[in-house]
């Protein structure tokens, strides 16, 4: 009987643990599947899958590509512009052949451009490297640039210009005409004194189907951004800066006073600043509605601009005289300098001509 139990328990030990090997045995080979699968699932940033499945690695880009890249991002005028509701930076194609041909890299017995053929494939293949890519050139019409503002349709548009030209085309009456002959020769001289305005486009960017590199006016969008170096060395002084102010504790007695009484003193000089601005802004208040919104007198009007620390404090006072029938025309022709950093001259578009009255 004693022996019976033993080899019955014997028996069930042994079940136990083959149930148990069989269980991490399958465990195991579940979890190495799923690696397996993620794997196959997941493809490098460098690879992609070609026609028929077929897995194409693309080369990395060589040595030269990224000095030319850097040469051209510091070199070659580039604009800003939108693309897909994103703020980008783009190069013309032609431009930036003309630089390279006029650089030292295409210049002396084994220059790395010794034709213009050459260079265009060379900028084909930073292309496939992903450091930028073709991009059209969409032009924006008035109707889209005023859709911000007011909903135009381009019927109404087309509607008035054409009653315009109208307009301008029907005959005067007698006595225009007679004036018109009599000072015509003033207005052509007139027109003749006037310099010529090149119209500018507005345009944005659109994905280009052909992704190849073309010599011309064909836009180009940078992708490649590299990290500046002194963005390297001010992260590095502000980690540096961070452990040695967390070590506070173990500087030596004398600076840490330094330190206390030099802190009193920043704040002391920031409360006196706000101090001075809340000041000047009262005092900018109380003339303003003693003199009717006439006399604007600021104290300090740089102290809030972005200039130098001295500039800060100079002038030490500024009045104006405004009586509202004053225009800002000068501040809008200011503004809109700055909107037209994404225009363009269009060679197709003739000079404008001052209006007919």
């Amino acid at each position: 009987m004693l022996c019976e139990f033993v080899l019955n328990k014997k028996k069930t030990f042994f079940s136990h643990i083959r149930r148990n090997s069989v269980r991490c045995t399958s465990a195991r080979v579940g979890a190495e599947q799923k690696m397996s699968d993620k794997k196959r699932s997941k493809r490098r940033k460098d690879e992609y899958t070609g026609p028929g499945g077929a897995e194409v690695e693309i080369e990395k880009p060589a040595k030269e590509e990224y000095t030319i890249a850097k040469w051209i991002k510091k070199n070659v005028p580039t604009k800003k512009t939108k693309f897909l509701n994103h703020h980008v930076e783009y190069f013309t194609a032609s431009k930036a052949l003309d630089a390279l041909m006029a650089s030292k890299f295409a210049q002396g017995e084994q220059c790395l451009f010794p034709t213009r053929e050459i260079a265009i494939d060379f900028l084909d293949t930073m292309l496939t490297h992903k450091f930028f890519h073709r991009a059209k050139k969409v032009p924006v019409s008035d109707a889209e640039l005023r859709r911000g503002k007011k909903p135009v349709d381009e019927k109404t548009d087309d509607e008035k210009t054409v009653k315009k030209r109208q307009t301008a085309d029907k005959p005067k009456d007698d006595k225009a005409s007679a004036d018109d002959t009599e000072s015509g020769v003033a207005v052509e001289s007139t027109k003749s004194d006037k310099p010529v305005e090149k119209k500018k486009r507005k345009i944005r960017l659109d994905m280009h189907p052909d992704q190849v590199f073309v010599d011309g006016a064909e836009a180009y969008v940078w992708i490649y951004d590299p990290i500046p170096m002194h963005y390297w060395l001010f992260g590095a002084l502000v980690v540096v800066g961070a452990i040695v102010v967390c070590l506070f504790p173990l500087w030596p007695p004398m600076i840490r006073k330094g330190v206390y009484y030099l802190s009193i003193a920043a704040a002391g000089f920031l409360v006196f600043i706000l101090g001075l601005a809340a000041l000047r802004f009262i005092v900018f208040c109380i003339i303003w509605v003693l003199t009717g919104s006439k006399h604007h007198v600021w104290i300090f009007p740089n102290l809030t601009e972005d200039v130098g620390f001295f500039a800060s404090f100079w002038p030490l006072y500024t009045h104006e005289y405004r009586d509202g029938s004053g225009s800002d025309k000068s501040k809008k022709k200011k503004h809109k300098k700055d909107k037209d950093s994404d225009a363009e001259d269009d060679p197709n578009v003739t000079a404008l001509e001052p209006e007919k009255n």
